[in-house]
């Protein structure tokens, strides 16, 4: 089993506690920031040590108001939102602008689509989520986002996750902790300690399942 983390302060409780069993089945790997980082590092760990499955656990910022700060998701389906251009005042991604197949592998209907049985064992709530390589706080793009693909999370891994693992028959899991509500700027509002706390216990319980 590998956990991957973009950072390791997203993961601090379950690396303290993973420093105390050294469980010999399970690898850890910090990714680095973004999807250029993350998808170098993961496909370069599974040349060396291929593994079974992949946990990629992060927090991340949420489009649904109604989902508390906090709370653990998992994502199902998963793309980039801003590999696109605005024309007419209108978001088009390369799938709309015809350069890319919709159905090509590993896209469905332009989707990065998490399929394995591991989803239904669980007990999250199961999302949509989007990867930029520009965190969004400008209104207008939150509504461009919003019209076209109807997120919940937004991050900036979790699509190299969802490609390198479909591309490689990899199975997988990302779970995501709502640290902040998307185009909130004043970190005031956010609620960083208690999305790792959650987000770790969250992973714990996965692990343990296995």
């Amino acid at each position: 089993m590998l956990i991957v983390a973009a950072t390791p302060l997203e993961i601090a409780p379950f690396l303290t506690k993973f420093n105390t069993i050294k469980r010999a089945s399970i690898d850890v790997l910090i990714s680095g920031i973004g999807m250029t980082a993350t998808t170098y590092s993961i496909m370069r760990h599974v040349h060396l040590k291929r593994p079974d499955l992949i946990i990629q656990a992060g927090v991340g910022g949420c489009f649904d108001k109604s989902i508390a700060l906090g709370s653990v998701v998992t994502v199902k389906k998963e793309t980039i939102a801003d590999q696109s251009v605005i024309e007419l005042d209108k978001l088009k991604t390369l799938f709309d602008l015809k350069l890319v197949p919709q159905n090509r592998f590993p896209f469905k209907q332009g989707w990065l689509v998490n399929e394995n049985e591991l989803l239904k064992k669980v007990k999250l709530k199961k999302v949509k989520g989007i990867s930029v390589n520009e965190i969004t706080t400008a209104k207008q793009k939150v509504k461009y986002y919003q019209e076209t693909f109807n997120p919940v999370i937004e991050s900036m891994e979790g699509a190299a996750l969802h490609y390198v693992c479909l591309m490689e028959n990899i199975p997988f899991l990302q779970i995501r902790s709502v640290s902040n509500y998307i185009a909130e700027r004043n970190k005031k509002n956010w609620n960083m300690k208690e999305s790792i706390t959650n987000l770790n216990n969250e992973l714990i319980k996965i692990i343990e399942l296995h």
